[in-house]
């Protein structure tokens, strides 16, 4: 297997890649309220000669060591056709074959709102051993209030029955779930709603403000004391049955509690560690969520195409040197300032950006959300359960 060139940029700092976004859409059958995504009504399609390029840059580069994740993302995976993935399949183990990799070098994965799963669809995931993810909100109360089809209609009722497929054919899939204000005073109607519906893998993506949702509902004054009351009471359900659900968030926080590992950077400010391609071959780095959004400072955060350019090609343009001068700067600036530094490692960009206008700071509400907040419940909820508690 390639392995990183000593004299070259991976030992300086960027990749390995762990993850390849690949947009194979920018469509998606639903209007999500809190969408960042600003272009879900175009039906551009992923073709196969751009698949092939990325690929190519991903695996000839000096940022790869090892395997990594294929995720299908950035648009509803599921409006492309079945025949998309498994002929997405075949090129992918040709090109492992052609260079000698072993299959499992790239893991496939998609993210979908899964309101078409059916027996069709499963079949699919199984012969092309395809990891699942499903986006959904917890019960029709809340779900519904934000997912909707592009004419209004609800769509709980179509995702439960997706992910009633998945369980009956014994998929695994985790569940993300955007928290909302809405939510936060919803605690035990979440954990029910997870634990009767065998939904035992979740994890919270906090609604926030980027690219088209120009203002999230959790900047009320309130917000943050609203979300801290819910996570304290959700630990505490989940404190009640430790086997019933598995949260991503707790799990993050008491794993690092747990050992003596603090970070010192995160993928999502890493060059390379996450390669974002969309539909048309354009590539960014850093946030998925930088991908497919235009700013005033930058134009868009394409570093290049995969048709013309290399990962390298990218890495050196002025566009690429200039926000990774200022996203190291807030790296720096975090690490200076946040006694939470090792929990997060600077955090991510995108949030720095579309909450300050800059690369170059430090708290943001997100972090004080995903991170702080979180933290700050997990560690005094292990400090009782020690019987270490004032």
């Amino acid at each position: 297997m390639p392995t990183p060139n000593p004299d070259g940029d991976t030992a300086a700092g960027f990749g390995p890649v762990r993850l390849l976004v690949l947009q194979p859409t920018p469509f998606c059958n639903l209007d999500c309220d809190y969408c960042y995504l600003p272009t879900r009504d175009d039906r551009s399609r992923l073709s196969f000669e751009v698949l092939e390029a990325a690929l190519a840059r991903v695996l000839d580069s000096p940022y790869l060591d090892g395997g990594f994740e294929l995720l299908w993302h950035a648009g509803e995976p599921l409006t492309m056709p079945i025949a998309f993935y498994d002929a997405a399949t075949a090129r992918i183990r040709q090109a492992l074959e052609r260079r000698g990799l072993p299959p499992q070098t790239v893991r496939q994965s998609l993210q979908t709102n899964a309101t078409v799963i059916d027996a069709a669809w499963c079949d699919c995931f199984e012969r092309n051993d395809i990891h699942v993810g499903v986006s959904m909100d917890g019960p029709a109360f809340l779900h519904d209030a934000h997912r909707r089809t592009r004419t209004g209609r609800p769509t709980h009722a179509a995702v439960m029955r997706g992910i009633d497929w998945l369980q009956r054919r014994a998929i695994p899939f985790q569940v993300i779930c955007v928290l909302t204000a809405d939510a936060l005073d919803h605690a035990d109607a979440l954990f029910d709603f997870f634990v009767d519906h065998g939904i035992t893998d979740v994890g919270f993506n906090m609604e926030e403000t980027e690219g088209e949702n120009a203002a999230s509902s959790l900047e009320r004054p309130d917000g943050e004391g609203r979300y801290r009351a819910f996570l304290e009471r959700f630990w505490q359900r989940s404190m009640a049955a430790p086997e019933a659900l598995r949260l991503r968030e707790f799990e993050g926080i008491t794993a690092l509690a747990c050992s003596d590992q603090r970070m010192a950077a995160t993928d999502m400010n890493t060059p390379f560690v996450i390669v974002n391609v969309d539909a048309r071959g354009n590539v960014s780095t850093f946030d998925p969520e930088l991908l497919s959004v235009q700013t005033d400072d930058y134009g868009d955060f394409s570093f290049g195409n995969v048709l013309q350019h290399s990962l390298r090609d990218l890495a050196d343009s002025d566009k690429f040197q200039r926000v990774r001068a200022q996203i190291d700067a807030g790296v720096e600036r975090c690490r200076r300032e946040c006694a939470y530094f090792g929990l997060c490692g600077g955090g991510a960009g995108s949030n720095k950006y579309w909450e300050a206008g800059t690369f170059d700071c430090s708290e943001t509400q997100a972090c004080r959300y995903r991170i702080q907040i979180v933290a700050d419940v997990v560690l005094a909820g292990m400090e009782q359960a020690l019987g270490l508690a004032a």
